[in-house]
């Protein structure tokens, strides 16, 4: 162990108890800390992680230009680990136990290949510490309304601070041009993203038109145009229902949010496309009617795993024949979302409770063996979605002190802070990507 100087540590947040009562909460379990500390190690090690500690200690030579994790509170740190593995890592970033000066880099490391940082002979430990999601969240019915108003309902006012003007709470699609030198160290440019041989082009001032295309992109891919009757599953705030609109199309939107009910249907009105657009607090089993395209935006994620064939029985019951299905989700290989789908996860628990991330393969063998329609075309945006969440990311940071004037503590922020950056770098490492797909029937095929 070797000592050096590095800054001083961000200040422990306050916690409320009442609030959070998990992070207030600090577990005393040695035995499970020195597992950790031994896992911490390996981590980086086999990461090239710097682990700073109190007192300009640091726990292991690394690179210059090595991801940083500052240890503020050592001692919690490890203990929350110890007891709940990755919900208790989040926690302890909630807690302010530790802090990183660039915390995409540091998630990124840790997000790649991240099964090889546990020793393949003590997996099996894996069933004492990793917890099964609650029955009160799974999205049934009566659960998915409080679901959805744990994280859609919390304000408004919150999303625009952080969103474009088009409240869009979805991947953008951007478009490309020629790749940009990389930084010293071999990283891409801010707003240039690599992708084969071009680059994003992803500002914030680009955003807003990125978003509106990859609504076109979804509206084309569902033939929406000129007397469509479409049905959207997931409203947001009524950016897509705006647009399908403008085409002529006659809408349907379902939103179980009450927040984003009121707003969307004030912006539909605001656009002049009342008459069009219809938006419903309406459960997605509850749907009625027959539609020649249906549309859901990164809504399968919140439906879980044991309700998608009801989620795609439902796209069939009301599906028109000759209809056209157009989906954007958010996907994982198909072995990790296994891995994963009975695992109550610090996303599952403070930020998206009830959901599942599918695979393509889930997607297409549910739809494939419950309902007559069949997959015809898959598309992989995924590091639109990085520059995406990156761009929110900076917002959300710089804007912290209106998100306090809200009535949002620390917590929260560092809650926030930390799921969008582990979003950000599961779309880097490719532990995320994104889809957008069509599904037809058989029957309807020329």
């Amino acid at each position: 162990m070797t000592t050096t100087a590095f800054p001083t540590a961000t200040p422990t947040p306050f916690v409320d108890p009442a609030r959070w009562p998990d992070v207030a909460r600090v577990p005393d379990v040695p035995l499970r800390a020195a597992a950790a500390a031994r896992l911490l190690r390996r981590a980086a090690s086999r990461r090239g992680l710097r682990v700073e500690l109190p007192g300009g200690r640091v726990l292991r030579p690394a690179p210059p230009g090595a991801p940083v994790l500052r240890l503020n509170h050592p001692r919690d740190f490890l203990h929350r680990v110890g007891e709940s593995g990755l919900i208790g890592f989040g926690e302890s970033y909630q807690a302010g136990d530790w802090d990183s000066p660039d915390l995409v880099a540091l998630l990124t490391a840790l997000a790649t290949a991240p099964e090889t940082l546990v020793p393949s002979g003590t997996r099996w430990l894996r069933r004492f510490y990793v917890q099964r999601p609650p029955d009160e969240e799974l999205s049934t019915a009566a659960n998915a309304r409080r679901n959805v108003r744990r994280h859609y309902d919390l304000s408004n006012d919150l999303f625009a601070l952080f969103l474009d003007p088009t409240m869009s709470y979805s991947s953008a699609l951007f478009p490309t041009g020629p790749a940009h030198a990389p930084l010293p160290g071999g990283a891409p440019s801010p707003g240039h993203a690599p992708l084969g041989g071009h680059a994003l082009l992803a500002t914030h001032d680009s955003l807003p038109a990125a978003q509106h295309r990859k609504i076109d992109r979804l509206l084309d891919l569902a033939r929406v145009g000129p007397g469509t009757r479409l049905l959207e599953i997931g409203t947001g705030w009524g950016e897509l229902a705006v647009r399908a609109a403008a085409r002529g199309a006659r809408v349907v939107s379902l939103t179980l949010s009450e927040q984003q009910l009121a707003l969307a249907r004030h912006r539909i009105a605001a656009a002049g496309q009342a008459d069009r657009a219809e938006v419903r607090l309406c459960d997605y089993r509850a749907a009625e009617g027959r539609y020649d395209a249906v549309v859901s935006v990164e809504m399968i994620e919140a439906v879980g795993r044991p309700f998608w064939p009801d989620y795609f029985a439902t796209l069939d019951r009301v599906l028109a024949p000759g209809g056209r299905v157009a989906l954007q989700t958010i996907t994982m290989p198909h072995d990790r979302m296994l891995a994963s789908s009975r695992t109550y996860t610090w996303i599952l628990k403070y930020v998206f409770p009830g959901g599942l991330v599918p695979s393509v393969r889930a997607i297409e063998e549910t739809a494939t063996r419950r309902t007559r329609l069949r997959l015809t075309r898959a598309d992989a945006y995924g590091p639109h979605y990085a520059e995406t969440l990156r761009l929110w990311r900076e917002r959300f940071t710089e804007r912290s002190p209106q998100v306090a004037a809200l009535g949002f503590d620390e917590v929260f922020r560092r809650m926030w802070e930390l799921y969008l950056a582990h979003s950000e770098a599961g779309f880097r490492t490719g532990y995320l990507d994104l889809h957008q797909l069509l599904l037809t029937r058989d029957e309807d095929r020329p």
